[in-house]
């Protein structure tokens, strides 16, 4: 990897002021994905509403997932804290962005659709919990999968992380589809959702033959 992204080879960047610049950031690259999937679910139907909403749902999970592992070099716990750290903080600066912007409080434009409404019982705040614990999942997960590549090869794969994750978001939402899981089927959210298990799954399968760190 450059030094853009990782600032040295070894060690982790867990200094406060970069995690703060990067928690905003990604908190940024996270609302434009979020507001390009409310622009497509609201504006096309059918297949070009699923395809796209397929692509913009697996860049943003993989941008969200591991670039904070990348910017601060996750290989041990402090790294790999960091990583779930500006996770965390994106999460409050986007919730800041969506209560200020996209909710029409203040502006007349709303982001959000009557079936999103209709979710929460009339209100968009019930994902707010949900969006805490999943932002910090995320990256924190992604991490531990970056710090065990490096581990074993000496330097982590975004594209080795990313294929392995997606992969076996596809075999869980498969089965869970097959199983006649609740509410599961073969479409995108099936598939987003089970992009969560499948990070604790690439956890666990990249960490055999990891050298302890």
């Amino acid at each position: 990897m450059s030094s853009a992204v990782h600032p040295s080879a070894g060690l982790s960047q867990t200094d406060v002021p970069f995690i703060i610049r990067s928690g905003i950031k990604l908190a940024v690259v996270q609302t434009v994905f979020i507001v390009a999937i409310g622009l497509v679910s609201r504006f096309l139907e059918g297949p070009a509403e699923a395809g796209l909403l397929a692509v913009l749902l697996i860049a943003g999970a993989v941008f969200t997932s591991f670039f904070p592992g990348l910017w601060v070099n996750a290989r041990e716990i402090d790294g790999i804290a960091s990583a779930a750290g500006i996770g965390l903080l994106a999460t409050g600066v986007f919730l800041l962005i969506d209560v200020t912007f996209l909710q029409g409080n203040l502006l007349p434009f709303k982001l959000y659709t009557h079936r999103w409404l209709a979710v929460g019982g009339g209100s968009n705040w019930w994902y707010h919990p949900i969006w805490w614990m999943v932002g910090c999942y995320m990256p924190w997960l992604g991490a531990w999968i970056l710090s065990n590549q490096a581990a074993k090869s000496g330097a982590p794969s975004l594209v080795g992380a990313a294929v392995l994750t997606l992969v076996l978001a596809v075999v869980i939402g498969a089965a869970a589809a097959v199983a006649h899981f609740p509410g599961a089927a073969f479409n995108v959210p099936t598939f987003g959702i089970a992009f969560l298990p499948a990070l604790a799954v690439g956890t666990i399968v990249t960490r055999f033959g990891a050298r302890g760190k």
